[in-house]
């Protein structure tokens, strides 16, 4: 996936007939078949096709006629193929007040909890603005990091299926074109520092082009050192008229004066801090008192639970390689990942890992952001996330257990506290977000089994 530089640039879109659940926006669906009888001739009914009450009914007519007024018409073989599957009127993106503000030329600041169809929700409004028959980049979307370019990409060519003349760039480190080049994909997604490159430097992309700017993961573009900078003067290449999103899952006082740098008198969508988890992710602490201890609390809920695949990070690639060797030892298939990899090496084992060819992936922090892997259904903090001054960092905690419970499905979070430092650390998060984090006691096979239940 990683490795050529035709793999990452210039796919047809075509290729990739997939369709995507969309979150809380209503869960946009694109159909693939209708529901079919038995062999006798009888539906099945099931909890996915059951009947619905008249309120029900009538809600998804509303939001679906809504949806369909708002979908260019050639994002869709026909109407049929737009059904809603889930409505959160608590989302942040809930349907009736975003659809219209992201389809509208007008600029948005957003703040969204982990798996609620952010992506989708931009995704839309690049593929309801940009004109295939224009060969020149219209839509630029920047992530803080090369696996998250490449995973939205993923959502660009899955939900713009049906747009055969649609080409996607990928303005990434290792990428290399001809120097003089103009691009004739109509949208690019790269990196801060690639894409100023590309728009500047070497002047592959007409910034004056583009009609919808969107800034992804803005709180993790600020904490990577070069990122906020670079996407000021990206912003400031671009025309009057451009729409300009920006998203982020956490609204620190830093993130909330960036984002007013880049997005003019923008409408803003934010959260209270008690609703930035999720509901869905359930999270305990587990008390330890050495590293052995944590290993085994570990070994103690894999002998209790079943655990589809699992997420653990790590304050150190020390700590990371010598997890994910005892844990090889334990007959578990593990992968690693750590800052110091190649990007290529780093996109291969995830894309593994979202094979299921691994079932277990322990990372420092590189994964804790974006990273989506749908049957990750627990995530375990083996180290509390600490800043460089030995703080909790609440935004790292909160991307990292936002790796499950995504999309409405449940998903757990588990915390090993081995100090009393570690316990001030997790005590100051839970006081952060205020959300109460339950003790759990692994050595109570009979507690660890409720908390699957």
């Amino acid at each position: 996936m990683a490795g050529a530089e035709g793999s990452v640039r210039g796919s047809a879109l075509q290729h990739f007939p997939i369709t995507l659940p969309v979150g809380d926006l209503s869960n946009l669906h694109l159909k693939e078949e209708k529901i079919k009888p038995d062999a006798n001739g009888a539906v099945v009914k099931t909890s996915a096709n059951a009947e619905k009450t008249d309120e029900e009914e009538k809600e998804d007519r509303a939001a679906q006629s809504l949806l369909n007024k708002l979908i260019r018409s050639n994002l869709v073989d026909n109407t049929n193929q737009v059904e809603v599957l889930q409505r959160d009127p608590n989302s942040p993106l809930y349907s009736v007040k975003s659809f219209e503000e992201l389809r509208l030329p007008q600029n948005l600041i957003a703040q969204s909890q982990s798996g609620t169809g952010k992506t989708a929700a931009f995704v839309l409004a690049m593929l309801s603005q940009v004109e295939p028959a224009n060969k020149y980049p219209q839509c630029l979307c920047l992530s803080p990091t090369y696996e998250l370019a490449l995973q939205t990409g993923k959502v660009i060519e899955q939900m713009g299926k049906f747009y055969p003349a649609l080409k996607l760039a990928y303005a990434v480190r290792g990428n290399k074109l001809e120097r003089g080049q103009k691009l004739s994909e109509q949208i690019v997604i790269g990196t801060p520092g690639t894409v100023l490159d590309w728009c500047s430097k070497l002047k592959f992309i007409d910034p004056k082009k583009i009609k919808v700017f969107v800034l992804d993961e803005a709180d993790v573009m600020i904490a990577t050192q070069g990122h906020q900078d670079q996407s000021i003067r990206i912003q400031r290449m671009l025309p009057r008229n451009c729409q300009m999103l920006l998203f982020s899952a956490t609204f620190e006082d830093s993130v909330w004066k960036f984002a007013q740098k880049v997005v003019p008198d923008p409408n803003v969508i934010k959260l209270k801090r008690e609703e930035e988890t999720l509901d869905t992710i359930k999270q305990y602490y587990v008390l330890c008192s050495s590293r052995d201890e944590k290993f085994q609390a570990l070994c103690n809920l894999y002998g209790a639970i079943t655990i589809a695949q699992a997420m653990i990070f790590c304050h150190t690639r020390k700590t990371a390689s010598w997890l994910a060797a005892e844990l090889s030892k334990e007959g578990h298939q593990v992968a690693l990942l750590s800052g110091e990899m190649m990007v290529e090496q780093r996109a291969a084992v995830i894309e593994r890992f979202r094979e299921g060819k691994e079932k277990v992936l322990v990372t420092t922090n590189v994964c804790a952001r974006g990273i989506d892997v749908e049957q990750v259904s627990v995530v375990i903090n083996f180290d509390l996330p600490v800043d460089k001054d030995g703080n909790p960092d609440n935004e790292t905690y909160l991307h990292r257990i936002g790796r499950t419970g995504r999309f409405g499905k449940r998903g757990l979070a588990v915390n090993m506290v081995d100090s009393k430092h570690s316990m001030n650390i997790l005590n100051r998060i839970q006081e952060h977000f205020n959300k109460k984090i339950e003790r759990l006691d692994t050595d109570d096979l009979d507690e660890i089994e409720k908390i699957a239940n």
